[in-house]
């Protein structure tokens, strides 16, 4: 993210835009001055600025690039008309400073952070408030990565293994009581291994239960010669299967 400073003075006043909803007609309004931007709409009681979640790094908050008078004259992507002056970068257009405000409250958005949404910008507050999901473990706004997850939203650092308190992101996790658990630790807390090769056995193995121990089907063979025993009458010694042929077999 890339920050100029702005000149303090503005070679042409800016243009004023159309009244906001709900001005009356035919009233005054305060003349723009030099070196400041033209306010659209009156500015309602500050609240503190939302800030995305400590471990959050995929932030959705954008700033404008400032670029000072004299660079270029480009077009300004609101007016369609060329900028003589000072002019903002955002969204890889470039915008007269007082015609680069939110869509919903007006604002300006020139020293400020704004976030696009569907070919729109808006300012932090006003995502905040109408469009950014909530976390479903914390309850704050999400204002970066989000989450999908049991048909709910999450800050993608709440969403963590149960165990082992790591985040899941875009891994295999299964559900245990309710809770999610990362592969590792579910198969480690709750899965069942396999007697034959000791490995796992996974949602979607299949496998069978014989003398008292579960195994894949693959791995019920039969100690001596490894023919699969599967659906077959077998023998067993020392917890060990074996075929018909092999049931005498005295050292296993």
């Amino acid at each position: 993210m890339i920050i100029l400073h702005i000149l303090p003075y503005i070679t042409h006043p800016p243009s004023l835009p159309p009244p906001p909803p709900g001005f009356p007609k035919g009233l005054a309004r305060p003349a723009p001055s030099f070196g400041k931007v033209t306010e659209t709409a009156p500015q309602g009681p500050q609240r503190p600025t939302p800030q995305p979640h400590p471990q959050d790094l995929d932030s959705l908050v954008q700033r404008a690039e400032h670029i000072p008078a004299g660079t270029r004259t480009p077009m300004c992507n609101k007016c369609n008309t060329v900028i003589r002056g000072p002019f903002l970068v955002a969204m890889g257009m470039s915008w007269h400073p007082e015609e680069f405000n939110c869509s919903h409250c007006h604002g300006s958005l020139v020293d400020c952070g704004f976030v696009e949404e569907r070919g729109q910008v808006f300012c932090v507050h006003c995502y905040e408030q109408y469009l950014a999901p909530t976390c479903k473990s914390c309850q704050q706004k999400i204002l970066g990565e989000v989450m999908n997850a049991l048909k709910q939203t999450w800050h993608v650092h709440c969403f963590v293994c149960v165990s082992c308190q790591k985040p899941i992101r875009g891994n295999t996790f299964h559900m245990e009581d309710g809770k999610p658990y990362c592969e590792t630790d579910y198969y480690t807390l709750f899965g069942t291994s396999c007697h034959g090769c000791d490995f796992p056995i996974e949602a979607g193995d299949k496998f069978l239960d014989a003398l008292g121990f579960t195994w894949h089907d693959t791995c019920f063979v039969c100690t001596v010669c490894s023919t699969s025993l599967e659906g077959q009458a077998f023998f067993s010694k020392m917890d060990k299967p074996l075929c018909k042929k092999h049931a005498n077999t005295v050292k296993i």
